[in-house]
């Protein structure tokens, strides 16, 4: 059972509504304006007169599914249908007129094998013509918005940068991200973003305690090294090539080292211990469920031990309803996650040539919220900085440190 802190209650009256103690319980009474991609795109990018716009999407078979349209008439297809709907037919019906953006094209490539893999340079326009994503889309563009099934946040991070356009990734985007996630205000949660980041930056270690149901408390210690911390804010204004990863609302750290144990939900529901020494997961051992789940995660960790490696250290920082995709899930706050897999697009060290494989590079993010891990209590976080102590999360609710540094206490 959920118990107000009263040391929260006295700071209750300083926070906006999003933050009061009834909706921190139930993220899903929050009100929410309706879904307008012209107020999105307008506050997140702020576009320039004459800014050429342009929608990415990803299929199996890209050009016969993006000719013509073809994907609207099958079964299925529920990210690019919204795609379509929510923003190529948006930008057509007025919102490039409303704010002076040319072009809206959509086009498709191949779909990856996983999040953050990177992505084939042929790509589909709907008359269903081969182009290359180099030369004709990054080229061309100066703001791509990726709604996709994979992330393509690391590919597009680099590309941006050699090419100098701005985007959006926005990928598993469901009815309940249009609706909650992607229609909040950015420059509010960009605020509420930089309040924890300052609150947590150049913090020296975070040590994590999970409680189990058998009684048992795991307990993982990450070394951050005073590094400065990092935030997804969702904003990519002015004209410095960026790529906002949509829903935003994160503060994260690259871990130099990290060591102990920590609960894992594999996706069959199977539940293990991971073992951690010296930044990466050596070992799974089985809680309950199926032992070849764990079985295949040790052949894989001995295969390529790279997989292993953890690469992010993740806090949500916004107040929203569960949408069972973890682009959205992993920015609630009081929830942490941790991701193994490559980094460099998050400032890390890790990438994707350090792999056995290319496709073992992909990003496997570990969440711990309630509706994903019921199993695990996050019974407390803590992170060091400046030498003293800081509880960050208590029993997934943020600690009175966190609500005070979201007051501007």
């Amino acid at each position: 059972m959920l118990v107000v802190c009263p040391a929260m209650q006295s700071i209750t009256r300083m926070l906006p509504p999003y933050l009061d103690e009834a909706i921190l319980q139930n993220p899903s009474r929050r009100k929410f304006p309706p879904f307008d991609p012209a107020r999105l795109l307008s506050t997140v990018f702020e576009p320039t007169q004459g800014c050429r716009v342009c929608i990415l999407t990803d299929f199996q078979e890209p050009q016969e599914l993006i000719r013509n349209f073809a994907f609207l008439e099958q079964e299925g297809f529920e990210v690019q249908k919204n795609a379509h709907k929510y923003f190529y037919e948006t930008l057509h019906a007025g919102v490039m007129d409303q704010l002076g953006m040319t072009g809206g094209e959509m086009f498709a490539y191949r779909c990856t094998k996983g999040s953050n893999l990177d992505l084939d340079d042929e790509v589909w326009n709907t008359k269903g013509e081969e182009l290359s994503l180099d030369r004709d889309i990054y080229a061309n563009y100066d703001l791509i918005l990726c709604v996709s099934t994979y992330s393509a946040t690391a590919p597009l991070t680099a590309k941006c940068k050699e090419y100098g356009f701005r985007g959006a990734t926005m990928h598993g985007m469901n009815e309940i991200i249009l609706s909650s996630g992607l229609a909040v205000d950015y420059d509010e949660v960009s605020a509420d973003a930089e309040r924890i980041r300052l609150a947590m930056t150049r913090a020296e270690k975070v040590e994590i305690e999970f409680g189990l149901e058998d009684g048992r408390v795991l307990e993982a210690s990450l070394d951050l090294g005073e590094q400065e911390a990092q935030k997804s804010h969702g904003l990519c204004k002015g004209t410095t090539p960026d790529i906002a990863n949509l829903p935003a609302g994160e503060v994260y750290f690259v871990p130099e080292d990290a060591q102990g144990q920590f609960p894992m939900k594999y996706e069959d529901g199977t539940l293990g211990i991971l073992d951690v020494v010296n930044r990466d997961v050596v070992k799974a051992t089985l809680i309950e469920g199926n032992q070849d789940t764990i079985d295949q995660h040790n052949r894989r960790l001995a295969d390529d031990p790279m997989t292993g490696t953890l690469g992010e250290l993740g806090f949500g920082t916004q107040v929203l309803p569960v949408s069972y995709q973890d682009i959205q899930d992993e920015k609630v706050l009081g929830t942490c996650h941790l991701a193994t897999g490559r980094d460099d697009h998050l400032g890390g060290d890790i990438v994707p040539e350090m792999f056995k494989k290319h496709e073992n590079s992909t990003p496997d993010d570990i969440l711990f919220a309630p509706h994903k891990t019921p199993n695990f209590n996050l019974k407390e976080v803590r992170m060091k900085r400046g030498g003293e102590w800081h509880v960050i999360i208590e029993n997934f609710r943020p600690s009175k440190y966190i609500m005070e540094a979201l007051a501007g206490g």
